[in-house]
C-alpha cells in the first residue's frame, strides 16, 4: 500500500481523536475493497489493554487496530485510574468489526483487611493492590470518571514529589525532571487521562538517553553509578542502538529496579477497597482483583524476582470474598502452570468469574496469548464473551447485569450464568 497505508497507520497515534477514528475508517475502507489484506482471525482475546490515556504506546483507535491485525476477536480496555479513552475505544471497535469491553484499574488500600501490611501484587508498596473494574455499563461512564476525580489529584501531588526526589538523587549525575514540562506532555491528563509512574520512568529513561546516550556508556552508568544489576537479556537490549523499542526497555529496568530510589508511596490516591466495591455496586460494573503471584523471571520485563501473594493466597481469596469482588483476573503467560491451576482452582471454591488479559503498555508485547490455546484455558475466552454480554445488558437496564441481584437470583449457579451471557456477548459480534 505504500507511503497512504503508512500514514493512516500512524495517523492512529495522532493527537487528534477525530483524526484517529476517521484513518481507522479509512483502513477499514480499504480492507472492505479488496485493497488491503483482512487480518486472519485466531478467536484471541485481550481484556487488559493500556492506551495513551494511562501509559502505552497506542492510543485507543491504535490499540484496537493493533488487537484487530493481531487476530482478535475481542478487546478491552482498563486504563489506570482513567476511562478518558473509553468513548473512542467502544467507536474504534464499532469501525474495525472487533467486539470491545470497557474498564478501568486502579490501585486500592486494603489497610483495614486481614490482609494489611501484606505484599499482594504492588512490587512497591505493602497493604496496596491493583484491582480492576470490568464490563462498565456505558451509562455509567461518568459516574466512574467523578469517583476517579479526588483520587487523580491526589496522585498528581504524590507525583510531583517524586519529581523532587529524583531530582535530590540524580542532581549529582548532571539528570533533573520537571514535572510540569518533562513529565505531563507525555500523558493525555489535560483530557481525562492519568499522569502515572511510568510516566514519571519514562521521563527519567529520556533524560538518561539524553545525558548519556546509548548503548555502553548508558550502561556503564547504570551498572558503576546507579549499581543496577542488569540482565543480559536487558543488557542486550541496551547495547541494540537501532532498537524502536529502546526507551521502553530503559523504562522497564527503571521500573523494576530503580523506582526504589524514588518512589514515594501511595497513600491519598488509593480509594478504600471497600469504596472501590461500592463504586462497581452502584454502577453495575465487575469487580476484579488482579493476581500477579511470585514473579521470577518477568514477562513483561519491568518486574523483578520477588514473592507476592502466592504464600498467603487462600487467605487474600477468602478476603475478598467477603468484600464483595465478583472476580479474578489473571495473565496465563505470566504464571506458571502450577499457579494458574491453584488459582484456578480456589477461583472455583469461592465462586469467583475468571477474567484473562495481557498487560499491554510496551511495544514488545504481544496482543495475543497463546496460552488460550490450551484446552485448561478456553474457558477464559467463554468469560469474555459473557463479560461483553454483561456490559451489553447492564447498559440497556442495570438489573439485568451479570451480578445483579436479580440475574444471581435468578441464575445462581455461575457457570450457567456465563453460559447465557457468553451467548448475549457472541450476538454482539
Amino acid at each position: 500500500m505504500g507511503r497512504g497505508y503508512e500514514k493512516l497507520v500512524d495517523n492512529l497515534n495522532s493527537g487528534d481523536a477525530g483524526l484517529r477514528l476517521e484513518s481507522l475508517k479509512k483502513l477499514k475502507e480499504l480492507i472492505e475493497g479488496g485493497k488491503l489484506e483482512r487480518p486472519e482471525s485466531g478467536g484471541y482475546v485481550n481484556n487488559h489493554i493500556h492506551t495513551i490515556y494511562s501509559f502505552s504506546p497506542y492510543s485507543p483507535s491504535k490499540a484496537a487496530w493493533m488487537a484487530y491485525c493481531a487476530g482478535l476477536t475481542t478487546a478491552g480496555i482498563v486504563d489506570h485510574d482513567s476511562v478518558g479513552g473509553v468513548e473512542e475505544f467502544i467507536e474504534a471497535g464499532r469501525i474495525i468489526g472487533i467486539a470491545t469491553t470497557i474498564g478501568m484499574e486502579c490501585r486500592v488500600d486494603f489497610s483495614k483487611t486481614p490482609l494489611r501490611g501484606r505484599r499482594l501484587n504492588n512490587p512497591d508498596q505493602e497493604s496496596i493492590a491493583y484491582v480492576t473494574l470490568h464490563g462498565i455499563p456505558h451509562t455509567r461512564i461518568d459516574t466512574v470518571r467523578s469517583f476517579l476525580e479526588p483520587y487523580k489529584r491526589e496522585r498528581d501531588l504524590r507525583n510531583r514529589r517524586m519529581c523532587e526526589k529524583i531530582n535530590q538523587v540524580f542532581s549529582q549525575y548532571g539528570i533533573s525532571i520537571d514535572y510540569d514540562r518533562d513529565v505531563v506532555p507525555l500523558s493525555k491528563s489535560s483530557e481525562g487521562g492519568t499522569v502515572t509512574e511510568r510516566h514519571i520512568s519514562y521521563a527519567l529513561s529520556l533524560k538518561m538517553i539524553e545525558k548519556y546516550g546509548k548503548g555502553p556508556s548508558l550502561l556503564e552508568f547504570l551498572k558503576k553509578q546507579l549499581k543496577v544489576n542488569v540482565s543480559p537479556k536487558v543488557e542486550g537490549y541496551l547495547l541494540d542502538l537501532s532498537s524502536p523499542c529502546y526507551d521502553y526497555d530503559l523504562l522497564g529496568l527503571i521500573k523494576s529496579d530503580v523506582i526504589s530510589s524514588f518512589y514515594i508511596d501511595a497513600a491519598a490516591e488509593c480509594p478504600d477497597v471497600e469504596d472501590f466495591i461500592r463504586l462497581a455496586r452502584e454502577t453495575g460494573s465487575i469487580a476484579a482483583y488482579a493476581y500477579l503471584g511470585d514473579v521470577g523471571e518477568s514477562v513483561t520485563g519491568d518486574k523483578k524476582a520477588q514473592k507476592f501473594e502466592d504464600d498467603y493466597l487462600d487467605l487474600l481469596m477468602e478476603v475478598i470474598r467477603e468484600l464483595g469482588f465478583n472476580a479474578v483476573t489473571y495473565m496465563p503467560s505470566r504464571n506458571t502452570l502450577d499457579q494458574l491451576k491453584r488459582v484456578k482452582e480456589l477461583c472455583g471454591k469461592h465462586g469467583f468469574f475468571e477474567i484473562s488479559g495481557e498487560d499491554i503498555n510496551s511495544p514488545r508485547q504481544s496482543f495475543v496469548c497463546r496460552a488460550l490455546e490450551r484446552e485448561e484455558f478456553k474457558n477464559l475466552i467463554d468469560s469474555t464473551w459473557a463479560l461483553i454480554g454483561h456490559e451489553k445488558a447492564a447498559t440497556e437496564d442495570l438489573s439485568k447485569g451479570m451480578f445483579s441481584s436479580e440475574t444471581v437470583r435468578r441464575y445462581p449457579d455461575l457457570r450457567e450464568r456465563i453460559a447465557i451471557y457468553r451467548k448475549m456477548g457472541m450476538r454482539c459480534r
